[in-house]
């Protein structure tokens, strides 16, 4: 969301700055891992799918500047109950908005998709313009189109806290200070200490992506495989995405997930959290479930008690934009939210349809004052830097 942001600002002649405590493209939070889904028919909720559709614009604009391809259309597939959250809420989202869609019969996903085995009583909902991104390539597009456009852009260096007053803020990072007009915070899984707003109880949560190596990878080669994610009868739901390098491919969990925070989050990944996605497999993709491991790595999810987006003002400084709380679906939102984040720094509004996503929504009693703060607690180490972005 930041890279998004320097790089909406500088496109309307911003003079930005960007912070970043570790390295252009990194594994520490939650934009790596070669793949995220992105998909137009959300069963999250109908109110994203106009912010979602203008993404889908953006990021063929960025392909376009960038001269890179970072949206690969696979197709999607949801499954599960005919009315549980996954397909009606997809389905509720594919009809308020004329999305095109398919209803499949469990028979006819098994048909169509060699690798899933629904359960008998499921059913699927086909969204053919569903697809997957690239995100690390897609971050380091954004910071090569920003600094072309004059962005000064800050690797291996922690923001440790920020203060806003009627006439500006101060930022203080483990480097040095700096003061501007406006502030972006998009700041991930650190965004509790930075933001400073308790109320918000934003959550991390640490999530196991793995690549499983089958015999034969036809069929989870697109078309055979599109992205698909699937809910178990207990309500735990799975995601896959078809093979990007010819040879594996990857699932994970959709949470559920320990809590952690950035700091003291466990990086390393054990048998035991490959055999857990296994087992959330076996039923509906037993050809993955029961190929070998290939490779494994943990992100981020941090999540909104409400597990819906958080961006706007800062409810005590409108000096002061948030982005945050994506609760592991947001990447795909990338471009749309750094466009918006433009428009609240410039005129403190936006035509954009975010207004379920106001940071007030939580409480209607947030703390005032002239002056206002916010923390990063401990700074971590600053990382090498070791992409470049020039």
């Amino acid at each position: 969301m930041g890279s998004a942001a320097a790089f909406h600002l500088a496109r309307r002649g911003a003079h930005v700055t960007g912070l970043e405590a570790f390295g252009p493209s990194h594994d520490r939070g939650s934009s790596h891992g070669e793949s995220r889904i992105i998909r137009q028919a959300y069963f999250e909720g109908p109110g994203y799918v106009p912010l979602v559709l203008r993404s889908y614009q953006l990021w063929r604009e960025l392909e376009a500047l960038s001269k890179e391809r970072l949206l690969e259309t696979t197709g999607g597939v949801m499954i599960g109950a005919p009315d549980g959250p996954v397909v009606a809420g997809s389905l509720a989202s594919a009809r308020k908005w004329d999305i095109p869609h398919r209803l499949l019969t469990t028979a006819e996903v098994a048909r169509e998709f060699p690798a899933l085995r629904p359960r008998p009583d499921q059913a699927g909902l086909v969204e053919p313009e569903a697809g997957v991104l690239a995100p690390e390539s897609a971050v380091l597009a954004h910071l090569r189109q920003a600094a072309s456009r004059g962005a000064e852009l800050h690797f291996g260096e922690r923001v440790l806290s920020w203060e806003a007053s009627e006439s500006g803020v101060v930022v203080r990072t483990d480097s040095r200070p700096y003061q501007a007009d406006r502030l972006v915070l998009t700041a991930g899984a650190g965004s509790a200490g930075l933001w400073n707003l308790p109320v918000l109880e934003l959550q991390v949560e640490r999530q196991v992506m793995v690549w499983f190596e089958p015999t034969d990878i036809g069929p989870f080669t697109p078309p055979s495989c599109p992205i698909y994610l699937f809910e178990r009868p207990d309500g735990a739901q799975y995601y896959g995405v078809p093979t990007r390098d010819g040879r594996t491919a990857k699932a994970a969990r959709h949470h559920g997930g320990e809590f952690t925070t950035a700091d003291t989050v466990r990086r390393e990944v054990t048998e035991a959290d490959v055999y857990a996605v296994r087992e959330g497999l076996a039923d509906t993709v037993p050809m993955l479930a029961q190929a070998p491991l290939a490779k494994s790595s943990s992100c981020l999810y941090t999540n909104s008690a409400d597990k819906h987006f958080v961006i706007g003002l800062h409810p005590n400084s409108s000096l002061v934009s948030l982005a945050g709380g994506f609760s592991g679906h947001g990447f795909k939102f990338c471009p749309v939210v750094g466009e918006v984040l433009a428009d609240l720094v410039e005129s403190g509004e936006t035509a954009q349809p975010i207004g379920e996503f106001n940071p007030n929504r939580f409480s209607a009693h947030q703390s005032g004052g002239k002056g206002i703060s916010g923390s990063g607690g401990t700074p971590m180490p600053s990382a090498d830097i070791t992409s470049p972005i020039t």
